[in-house]
């Protein structure tokens, strides 16, 4: 079997097919195989399913397949699905979907995985510009994935383990802390893609823990990101907003020991939390009433 993570075998893969990197769908393809080895190790998927999201030529995708039990992987460009047979060709656990992964049904999808295969993981070398839009999905899908591992632009990686008060803390570290231990786990070269980004690049890994959780995670969630919506606003006038409600909003913000003048980047996992179930307790009055 042909590693495909090297220039050689990428470039041969290219040329057999005539094929360019398309910017519009943030393809830069891997290179180097001791680290596409070292992404699929550290992904934990053996004895499970992996699902991967925009495998490109298939790098990743084969050393994810040597490990798992399954892979099942989303890729939007349907000129590489032909690319994707010839290349994985040596290898029978891999199913490839030609659909945009933002459009799946995601949860449906993990759950019928979980059911087959018991653990269910992701693992992927996200394209830089819909990043957050992906994360955003998992982190809001009511079927949690065990782990996530993925590489992302470095600027971007900064912001999951931000700490509060730093101007990278916003809403997807409140969410990614809630659900996930993140650690950055490997550092990336901009220098081992094919063709070269501007930016180098790191891989994140979310695992999930057990600490305090909310009763109903996909309104503490959209609380959250009314929170950070305008980031120069005071936390009041983006609740009032939100909540369409001024005086509701003081009373949160008072009842959670807050100053008025306070912004959403200066709180922290806790304190959101005591925000939440402030209004949720508000809204179960107000529905009893």
């Amino acid at each position: 079997m042909k590693i495909i993570a090297s220039v050689a075998r990428t470039n041969e893969i290219l040329e057999k097919f005539d094929l360019r990197a398309k910017k519009g769908y943030g393809q830069n393809f891997l290179t180097d195989g001791r680290i596409v080895e070292n992404i699929a190790e550290k992904a934990d998927c053996q004895d499970g399913c992996v699902i991967e999201i925009g495998p490109g030529i298939g790098a990743l995708t084969q050393m994810l397949a040597l490990r798992a039990k399954h892979v099942l992987a989303y890729e939007i460009d349907t000129k590489l699905l032909d690319v994707l047979a010839y290349s994985l060709s040596d290898l029978d656990n891999i199913e490839i979907i030609n659909e945009d992964f933002l459009n799946c049904d995601l949860a449906t999808t993990v759950k019928d995985l979980r059911a087959r295969y018991g653990k269910v993981v992701v693992c992927a070398n996200l394209p830089y510009y819909i990043t957050t839009p992906i994360l955003f999905k998992l982190f809001e899908c009511e079927q949690q994935v065990d782990k996530i591992t993925v590489m992302m632009q470095k600027e971007v990686a900064d912001r999951f383990s931000a700490k509060v008060n730093s101007k990278d803390y916003n809403a997807l570290s409140v969410m990614s802390q809630y659900l996930y231990d993140v650690k950055t786990i490997i550092k990336v070269s901009r220098n081992v893609f094919n063709p070269k980004p501007n930016v180098d690049s790191a891989v994140v890994q979310f695992s999930q823990h057990e600490r305090i959780k909310v009763n109903d995670q996909k309104a503490f969630f959209a609380l959250v990101k009314a929170c950070f919506k305008q980031r120069r606003k005071t936390l009041y006038n983006n609740l009032r907003e939100y909540l369409q409600d001024g005086e509701l909003a003081q009373k949160l913000i008072n009842d959670s020991d807050l100053m008025s003048n306070v912004r959403a980047q200066e709180l922290d996992l806790k304190q959101f939390i005591q925000l939440y179930e402030g209004y949720d307790h508000e809204r179960k009055s107000l529905c009893k009433d």
